[in-house]
């Protein structure tokens, strides 16, 4: 009895812990935009910029949306293809808006675009098509503000498989462009 006693008073002091917590940092960012609405209009875009990232003396350490959806997007590095097409699926226009603008704006950072393609077709023409494939990736990020002389491109055609096989699924992941640091 007296133990149970103890458990629903620690459970109560969590709850209430975790309630004062929520309400704090609801409280804090309500006053830190109060506070960045009242510095006029002339420096209210730069205010907007800066309320949608991490204060720089923050410990926190937290993110924005933004910054995750830019992270998550750089750490995706392979494309796909449907078979017989060199055109990058409109999926992954986002994800490669991303990599364009990190180039962009790390303008010492390059790369390498590997096209590939799956066994089927001669060998010559699955580099042509290994080819095309990096070629389509690369021409929309230099449109979305990379820098050409920062991407390398390069075909291995169907010599290096990502998976070993003669199934849809196999087929499936060796069409792809890979985007490697450099």
């Amino acid at each position: 009895m007296i133990k149970e006693s103890i458990q629903t008073i620690k459970i109560g002091l969590m709850a209430i812990s975790l309630f004062a917590l929520v309400a704090c940092s609801s409280t804090s960012d309500t006053e830190e935009e109060g506070a960045m609405d009242g510095e006029g209009s002339s420096s209210s875009g730069s205010s907007n910029n800066g309320s949608a990232r991490t204060n720089p003396g923050s410990t926190s350490g937290q993110l924005t949306q933004e910054e995750i959806r830019a992270e998550n997007a750089l750490r995706q590095t392979v494309f796909y293809f449907d078979f017989d097409i060199a055109e990058f699926k409109p999926a992954d226009r986002e994800t490669l808006s991303f990599h364009a603008r990190d180039l962009a704006e790390n303008s010492s950072k390059s790369i390498r675009l590997e096209g590939h393609g799956d066994e089927r077709g001669t060998r010559e023409y699955n580099l042509a098509l290994g080819e095309r494939r990096a070629n389509s990736v690369l021409n929309y990020l230099i449109v979305n503000g990379a820098s050409r002389s920062q991407i390398e491109v390069v075909s291995y055609g169907e010599e290096q498989p990502a998976q070993a096989g003669q199934s849809n699924n196999a087929y499936s992941r060796n069409r792809r462009v890979e985007v490697v640091s450099r």
